[in-house]
């Protein structure tokens, strides 16, 4: 099932191979705008990946225990999801630098590529072989073992386009795995839509379009963050029909006038109330000034959803953004 992530963001590729030449050479053969590492040195490569930040493990878990006292004779602990530290990802400056696949020549001095795969500390980084004729099978076996997740012959000619395929898709493959436990847990809530796959293929257009690099689950309202490899933010508002029910109630109590109403029934705009953690202000004071052109869409369900350009709301003045990143990470590489 095809799925819109919780939070995904470009990441940082390591290539290994003792044969620096073949390095240097592979590297203007890349997908350009990839971030990459090169290392011709197992062990080198080795310490580097395992030091790298590991998305959706932040210093503020996602998950975390609390004591449920909604029973006054009982208190029970549960695991509680804090959307609000999915979204805040976008303010860790270290983000792009995440090795979320590495890609491994088998034959290297020191450890060779499959002691290499074996030694990553962090089970979610996937593993590219590269592999000659001579140790194709042990390539085989290893994939079989689940040690790695692609083998490429080197002597194809196709193996420069097999290698960036196999990157795009182990990069997405990667963020599958660590937002696994998220969707799983939202499966419920009023975040089904991540799943709803005529909504998914209408986001990815929208990610096209507008170039979006990363994006992030936000709330209130509920929807996406996202942004472009500049840094330039949207967000992006969706709506079911049970949210608007919930969004007209407590507009009702505010006293918001008919007008108000009369706008959100009609499926053309939507509220982004920033400055009321999404709550209608009291006596709907000034609301068309929150209103944004929206657009209705059929998919498991019917959805209203709204994209806002440089959203109000959120300070990201000081997000770096991955032309920046890449900027850096060029000139960084440079020293070495």
């Amino acid at each position: 099932m095809d799925t819109i992530k919780p939070f995904y963001f470009p990441t940082t590729v390591t290539f290994v191979d003792d044969n620096s030449a073949f390095l240097s050479n592979l590297c203007l053969q890349l997908e350009p705008n990839l971030a990459f590492r090169l290392f011709n040195s197992s062990r080198e490569a080795l310490r580097f990946v395992n030091e790298r930040p590991r998305p959706g493990a932040p210093r503020d878990q996602i998950f975390a225990p609390y004591r449920d006292r909604t029973d006054e004779d009982e208190a029970q602990q549960v695991i509680a999801m804090s959307v609000d530290t999915v979204r805040n990802q976008v303010f860790d400056n270290d983000r792009f630098q995440a090795a979320s696949v590495v890609v491994v020549d088998y034959d290297m001095p020191g450890l060779n590529g499959l002691e290499f795969c074996r030694h990553i500390a962090d089970p979610a980084v996937r593993k590219i072989m590269l592999t000659g004729k001579a140790n194709e099978h042990i390539a085989v076996e290893s994939f079989n073992e689940g040690i790695i997740h692609r083998f490429i012959r080197k002597q194809d000619a196709s193996a420069i386009s097999a290698l960036n395929r196999a990157v795009r898709d182990m990069q997405q493959a990667y963020f599958d795995n660590r937002c696994r436990s998220i969707l799983d847990t939202l499966v419920t809530s009023e975040y089904t839509f991540l799943r709803d796959e005529a909504l998914v293929a209408r986001v990815r257009e929208l990610f096209d379009s507008l170039g979006i690099v990363e994006h992030y689950l936000s709330y209130s309202p509920n929807g996406l963050l996202m942004l472009d490899s500049t840094g330039k933010s949207y967000l992006l508002i969706v709506h079911t029909n049970e949210t608007l029910r919930g969004l007209r109630e407590i507009a009702s109590v505010q006293g918001a006038p008919a007008s108000f109403f009369d706008a959100l029934d009609s499926g053309g705009s939507l509220p982004h109330f920033w400055q009321t953690s999404g709550y209608c202000p009291a006596d709907g004071i000034a609301w068309e000034s929150y209103m944004h052109p929206a657009t209705r869409f059929t998919g498991q369900q019917t959805y209203v959803y709204a994209v806002i350009p440089n959203p109000p709301g959120f300070d990201l003045s000081h997000v770096l953004s991955y032309d920046r990143y890449l900027e850096w990470l060029d000139r960084d590489m440079q020293k070495t």
